[in-house]
């Protein structure tokens, strides 16, 4: 059998996973410096938690896992596809972050303190086709608060990625929209009832251009008046071009007035990259409400590197009403590519070895061995090849690692006390006794 492994999931080696925790590490001291505390929940959640809350497409791509037991036995025996999935299948690999939060808000409310303010960093699975920067299993870093209505919380998420992606090097376009003005402007076309429809071709704007939105929205039955309409409402450049045109919505003018609000604040913090009012910026899963967010990286050519919004009523559905919340999520997977590209990430990573002892012989190699215990106590990160190997192997080995500096150890060393230090990023060799040593390296 020729191993392999599912489509759209991926393999870290040592040195990819070490640039992977380099993002955790730098976004989750951003969270925290903004007041959020972690929490983690299952890798599989009750399908009736997470069906429904994405729309039909995002409900198509759950991977559903098979209950123990005979089931195939009863499956013969059912003709309705539904039936027979629940009845084979009751529960699925969470599709994102957000979901199961609310859920954990709702099971947990009498322990945790609102507004809560948590993070979370966990993979997320859907049955999407493989292609550059989307996969089949992904890591999402998430920043939720709920349990509170204030626009303060859409302003300091939007600094969280501001703050997150200048640390990480990358700079960015963040792009703000409002639900409520698009739900203004299907209010002024005349087709609140195909909403949905709406906000999920004009999601796809970015991929398939005006004239594929306009079939989008053909295909979904939507007059050719209202088509017209929601064309010309997507050329407006300014939150004030909508004014006139949403007037006799009071959605919409909402809308428009919670993301003014949201501006008027941002102009009073410091930001590294650009915010910029979209009104194409639709984000297609059906649980938003107001505000709504999305990152994409300057200069690259990839999809949107984060996103999130508002959905003031996520809790309701598993029974706890009136538990607004507002949210973002970046994406790492794509953080990822990106930063490869871009060549962003950092030469070294702080949790990697930083010495390596080589020895000639065995007796050289047992004090080498002791000397390795000195560096590992002061809290250095270090090793020592296994085995008294012959030294061009261990070379080759310690080049390999890409360790920045090496210990060689003979019987000069081990009878002075003063040992062989080499800087293998330019050859430079100096000998010091093992106090030195493990100053030089702290």
């Amino acid at each position: 059998m020729k191993p392999s492994i599912p489509k759209g999931t991926r393999d870290f080696g040592p040195e990819q996973v070490n640039k992977r925790n380099f993002i955790y590490d730098t976004l989750k001291s951003v969270f925290v410096k903004f007041g959020y505390q972690p929490i983690e929940t299952p890798t599989m959640e009750n399908l009736s938690t997470l069906t429904g809350k994405y729309g039909e497409e995002g409900d198509r791509l759950l991977f559903k896992i098979l209950n123990s037991g005979d089931f195939l036995k009863k499956a013969k025996t059912l003709d309705d596809s539904q039936k027979l999935t629940s009845e084979i299948c009751e529960k699925g690999l969470r599709y994102d972050l957000t979901v199961p939060f609310a859920r954990y808000v709702v099971m947990h409310q009498n322990e945790i303190n609102f507004p809560f303010k948590r993070y979370q960093i966990q993979a997320v699975w859907r049955g999407d086709r493989p292609q550059r920067g989307r996969y089949r299993e992904f890591y999402q870093c998430d920043v939720d608060v709920v349990g509170s209505n204030s626009l303060l919380n859409e302003v300091e998420l939007t600094q969280i990625f501001d703050e997150g992606y200048t640390r990480l090097g990358i700079p960015v376009t963040i792009k703000l929209n409002n639900r409520k003005i698009l739900a203004g402007l299907a209010e002024v076309a005349g087709i609140t009832d195909q909403f949905m429809s709406m906000t999920i071709a004009i999601d796809k704007l970015d991929k398939i251009g005006m004239d594929g939105v306009r079939k989008e929205m053909q295909k979904s039955n939507i007059p050719e008046d209202a088509i017209t309409k929601v064309e010309s409402v997507l050329s407006a450049k300014t939150i004030d071009d909508l004014r006139p045109i949403l007037a006799n919505s009071e959605t919409g003018m909402k809308g428009i007035e919670e993301l003014s609000t949201v501006f008027n604040y941002l102009k009073t913090v410091d930001l590294t990259n650009e915010v910029a009012f979209d009104v194409t910026l639709a984000r297609g899963l059906t649980y938003y409400t107001g505000a709504i967010l999305e990152v994409t990286a300057n200069n690259v050519k990839m999809g949107s590197i984060g996103g999130g919004g508002r959905y003031d009523d996520l809790t309701g559905i598993f029974g706890l009403k009136n538990v607004p919340g507002v949210g973002v999520s970046f994406g790492a997977d794509r953080i990822y590519d990106v930063m490869e590209e871009l060549n962003l990430f950092p030469e070294t990573q702080e949790n990697t070895t930083k010495v390596m002892f080589l020895a000639f012989d065995q007796v050289t190699h047992d004090f080498a061995f002791q000397q390795l215990q000195a560096v590992r106590k002061a809290g250095i990160n270090a090793e020592i090849y296994p085995e008294p190997a012959k030294f061009k192997k261990q070379m080759k080995y310690a080049n390999a690692r890409k360790v920045p500096y090496i210990v060689i150890v003979g019987e000069e060393e081990m009878n002075s006390g003063n040992l062989t230090v080499k800087s293998m990023a330019d050859g430079d060799q100096k000998k010091m006794p093992i106090d030195a040593l493990i100053t030089q390296l702290q």
